[in-house]
């Protein structure tokens, strides 16, 4: 179904949470989603200019276990003062950091309790927040507006596995289709079903039999040609974060990540076999979901067997920065940017200020070289995006130190990430802005996302641009062209300006042509159609 996107939230009637909010393109405001789930009470502070750059400033996490206890009369006293106390720390910290805007949400707990109105009305008497309950759908749209903005996909489904429901929702166009939430959060499920400490075979079957007849409801999620699936939740996030930490990938984001079929069965072994205080010491997993994540994995496991896709790729986005998302992009016709790659690197270089125009012109260089020596690197386009990144953010670490810069760019992607690409593109990226000065390419420390062909490609993209960092050291654009041409023995590049560029001819020979003659296997000459100046002494 189509969604409106114009209108305030009706609740029951639209599914657009439009919050008044003042941003313009001049003002950074500081936007807190707080999301107040069965299991976890989040909260994210966004840094924000709508529709130009946004960054996650801060993010605290509390487990309310709101569904414990939750009876036919609803949520138990002591599950609300738990919650309660939490949205009173939330409003707190909100106020000292200087939030200008709080847009807080409740999900399956509070929408599924008798007494949920009154606990809502509580909450806005005791701390000013207003919280808006969410409907299945709804958390469903929202979660799949977080997942689209970090992962383009065309068609697929989306999965977010929750502590008191899971939300499945079906992607057609690049848009939300449709959703639909069930019951089968990982919370929900261990306190009806598991008794036992390790968790026993028979538990395990009545789990299985229960998603499977939930399952059935939805008729619509069956194979189908051309799909994939992507995953959210905290329950999906930790096992990302187990196999990360079992196969030490060194990259901290983890954007990119795809788990496989045989990836997660792993995890549930590794978490079925062993005692809760032995699953709380597993490395990746947060020690306060060790006692709920067993169901989690089955539902995951039970959804990817009924769509046939072995493959599930992870999302660090969800229901929380999709509602932030919506306002980010209000001026869109549908609040999804057209394309995750350029964004996610613009929005990365636009955080940590970086220098436009000497990025763009080292861009452009690195580019001309690329094409016109593809016969000889045999590199391809989606090499070229890789390339095209990394000359963007290849001077990013300038704002932590001058010197050494080209490792402090190297550690911010590490640590940050850029939707859009996967793991092994990230750490080529890193790798090309840590050589783009000095030094000999390697794949360490990411040995475990990349192969031999990887190095190789590595050496050649560090190559160019290399090179075109110092055909642009004077960061004025002095050179407007490059044009190669070759022989079995000489790659002659012929460089293209008004003034004869002496610093950039003088500054790449030393830098930038031994790595150029490595990678090419070919002696390196520049050439100037400019010829020099000559000199008078004395003028």
């Amino acid at each position: 179904m189509q969604l409106p996107y114009n209108s305030p939230l009706i609740i029951g009637e639209q599914y657009n949470l439009r919050y008044s909010i003042s941003m313009t393109e001049t003002s950074l405001q500081h936007v807190a989603i707080i999301d107040l789930g069965s299991n976890t009470c989040r909260l994210i502070v966004m840094a924000a200019i709508p529709g130009y750059r946004y960054r996650l400033e801060d993010q605290i996490r509390e487990v309310v276990r709101l569904r414990q206890g939750m009876t036919e009369q609803g949520l138990s006293p002591a599950a609300r003062e738990r919650a309660l106390a939490t949205m009173r720390l939330f409003k707190r910290f909100c106020a000292g950091y200087g939030v200008d805007t709080i847009l807080a949400t409740a999900t399956s707990a509070v929408r599924e309790a008798p007494n949920g109105p009154a606990f809502v009305r509580q909450v806005k008497e005791e701390t000013g927040i207003t919280l808006q309950v969410l409907t299945g759908e709804q958390e469903a749209y929202y979660g799949v507006l977080g997942v689209l903005n970090e992962i383009p996909m065309e068609t697929g489904y989306i999965l977010d596995i929750g502590g008191g429901s899971a939300q499945i929702s079906e992607v057609r166009n690049g848009r939300f289709h449709r959703g639909d939430a069930l019951t089968l959060g990982a919370l929900a499920l261990s306190e009806r079903f598991i008794t036992n400490d390790p968790i026993t075979n028979d538990e395990i079957k009545t789990i299985q039999t229960e998603i499977d007849a939930q399952l059935d409801t939805l008729k619509w999620v069956k194979p189908r040609d051309n799909y994939q699936i992507a995953g959210l939740g905290g329950t999906i996030r930790n096992l990302a974060q187990m196999v990360a930490a079992r196969n030490k990938t060194s990259l901290w984001a983890l954007h990119g990540v795809e788990l496989s079929r045989d990836d997660i069965l792993w995890c549930l072994q590794t978490l079925q076999e062993k005692p809760l205080a032995d699953r709380q010491k597993i490395a990746g997993l947060n020690s306060d979901r060790a006692d709920i994540i067993l169901p989690g994995i089955l539902v995951l496991l039970a959804v990817m067997a009924r769509i046939d896709i072995p493959h599930i790729k992870i999302s660090t986005n969800g229901l929380r920065e999709g509602i932030f998302l919506e306002t980010f992009w209000s001026h869109l016709p549908y609040p999804v940017i057209g394309d995750v790659r350029r964004f996610s690197v613009l929005n990365l270089a636009r955080n940590y200020q970086y220098h436009k125009n000497h990025a763009n012109h080292v861009r452009f260089l690195a580019t001309r070289l690329f094409r016109q020596l593809v016969n000889l690197h045999q590199c391809d386009e989606n090499d070229l995006a890789i390339l095209d990144a990394a000359a963007i953010l290849h001077d990013l670490g300038t704002i932590v130190a001058y010197k050494g810069h080209h490792k402090h760019s190297q550690t911010l992607i590490e640590y940050n990430g850029l939707p859009g690409f996967d793991q092994s593109e990230i750490a080529l990226i890193a790798l090309l802005t840590r050589y783009h000065r000095k030094g000999t390419p390697q794949i360490a420390p990411y040995d475990a996302l990349l192969t031999k062909k990887d190095s190789r490609r590595l050496t050649f993209l560090a190559a160019i641009l290399r090179l075109a960092e110092f055909l642009e050291r004077g960061r004025n654009a002095a050179i407007d062209d490059v044009i190669a041409h070759w022989d079995d023995n000489t790659l002659h590049l012929t460089l293209v300006s008004d003034l004869y560029p002496a610093v950039e001819i003088w500054e790449a020979e030393k830098h930038a042509l031994p790595l150029m003659v490595d990678a090419f296997e070919r002696e390196v000459l520049l050439h100037s159609l400019t010829a020099p100046q000559p000199i008078h002494n004395g003028h």
